[in-house]
């Protein structure tokens, strides 16, 4: 094949734009130009991997540069409260912000991203993201969307509403979340579809704020999908995971090692022979999650209180979150590197970490704080793969229980192994981009 210029745009979070890089990196090793349209928080940290950067600002540009990805931190700090609430009073006061948030981006940028898009000529434009960016999908070329949150948020009558994180098996409240849905956001939507179909693109379809693509892919394992409740087009395709090959190789700190501990264990390794007694547990609220200092501070006191070992993503805030002896952290860390070395995962359920560790067998104790991670602590928990616990009103004896629980499940950690067997021989990375040179060639 012919060498590609490929474009990604990615959502402006660390969750979507890791799933680019490891996608975009193994088009890079083929021999493509990779480019990303990225938001200008992340000025020279998608240089490092070998892509072009062509920077866009969502809004104004602030007065001070800011971290990557700072406006959604700063959200999710700022909006905490709102996720003690039950996710149908979320809609209003929470998920529709969010929305607003998305749309009020996509309107400002929309000059930036056609003139990158003339000084750039794609052959082939990859979205990963939740909204529509017209110039996008009326660029002339191929439009590949990727799901990376919840695949529910591929909407069916069949399966729950998305970001409701009700029940698969129980269609109890179902209606009225989608009612409430349509309520909180169908003037929102109706503006902005006629902004959409303004800037020369086709409308959306109803309460939809992005359009399907010529190519869509979503990521999720066939062993926790939806598949025959809701089954897709014959463009969309599932990648069971997608994780990048681009994190720094990580050696477990001496501190957590233990006398006896194996520097690495493998991706279906069972407890880590470390310390008499103790496992060695991955804690992360993801970069945004963990800008709750407060309840980060309240889950490490919490955990501070087993025999365990834990690694702690401590995220943007992490010079005010103070670890005990039994802890090691850090602000950023190889995520994908530390999962196969560990027996547990205490997660906020972010689609890339949920995916993650059925790549590496892992089970997980999920903690949902907003959007699709309800639905997805949801489907792990009544799959038996993990326990879900409301992260503000989970009682040191409920989170306790629910790690000595998954570790001493040795049922559930057989399947999982099995399943992840499966998963990396699949290899989503190269099947998305084998993908998207199809798409790019037709």
């Amino acid at each position: 094949m012919r060498p590609l210029t490929i474009l990604f745009a990615p959502e402006s979070a660390y969750g979507p734009t890791n799933n680019c890089v490891g996608i975009g990196d193994v088009l890079r090793r083929r021999g493509h130009r990779v480019v990303f349209a990225a938001e200008a928080s992340w000025k020279g940290r998608l240089t490092a991997f070998g892509f072009e950067e062509e920077l866009i600002d969502l809004a104004p540009p602030p007065e001070q540069p800011q971290e990557a990805g700072q406006f959604w931190k700063d959200f999710i700090r700022d909006t905490a409260p709102e996720f003690r609430k039950p996710t149908i009073e979320q809609l209003e006061t929470w998920v529709k912000p969010v929305w607003q948030e998305l749309v009020s981006g996509a309107r400002y940028c929309e000059p930036q991203l056609r003139a990158i898009i003339e000084r750039v000529r794609p052959d082939v434009i990859v979205e990963d993201n939740v909204v529509c960016f017209p110039a996008l999908t009326t660029a002339g070329v191929p439009f590949v969307r990727i799901v990376s949150c919840n695949p529910l948020e591929v909407k069916g009558d069949h399966v729950p509403p998305p970001f409701s994180g009700y029940p698969s098996g129980d269609r109890t409240g179902w209606a009225e979340f989608r009612a409430e849905y349509d309520r909180t956001h169908r003037e929102l939507w109706t503006e902005f579809n006629g902004w959409v179909a303004e800037q020369g693109a086709r409308p959306l379809p109803d309460l939809e704020f992005i359009h399907e693509g010529d190519l869509n892919l979503y990521v999720y394992p066939e062993t926790a999908d939806y598949t025959d409740a809701r089954p897709l087009g014959p463009t969309w395709h599932r990648l069971d995971s997608s994780v990048r090959e681009t994190d720094e190789e990580f050696t477990l700190p001496t501190a957590l090692a233990g006398p006896s501990a194996a520097p690495s264990a493998g991706p279906s390794a069972g407890p880590s022979a470390g310390a008499e007694g103790s496992a060695l547990i991955y804690f992360s609220l993801g970069s945004l999650g963990s800008a709750d200092v407060d309840l980060m501070r309240r889950i490490i006191a919490s955990l501070a209180r087993t025999p365990h070992r834990y690694i702690v993503s401590e995220g943007p805030l992490h010079d005010e979150i103070e670890l005990p002896p039994n802890m090691w952290g850090a602000e950023f860390l190889p995520q994908t590197r530390i999962l196969p070395q560990v027996d547990l995962v205490i997660t906020h359920g972010g689609n890339n970490t949920v995916t993650e560790c059925f790549h590496f067998g892992k089970p997980t104790v999920l903690l949902p704080l907003f959007w699709d991670q309800y639905d997805n602590a949801q489907r792990v928990a009544e799959l038996g793969f993990g326990i879900r616990l409301d992260p503000y009103r989970c009682t040191d004896a409920q989170l306790h229980a629910a790690v000595s629980q998954l570790l001493a499940d040795t049922r559930a950690r057989a399947v999982l192994a099995d399943a992840a067997r499966t998963i990396r021989a699949r290899d989503g990375l190269r099947t998305a981009a084998g993908l998207i040179e199809r798409a790019a060639a037709r």
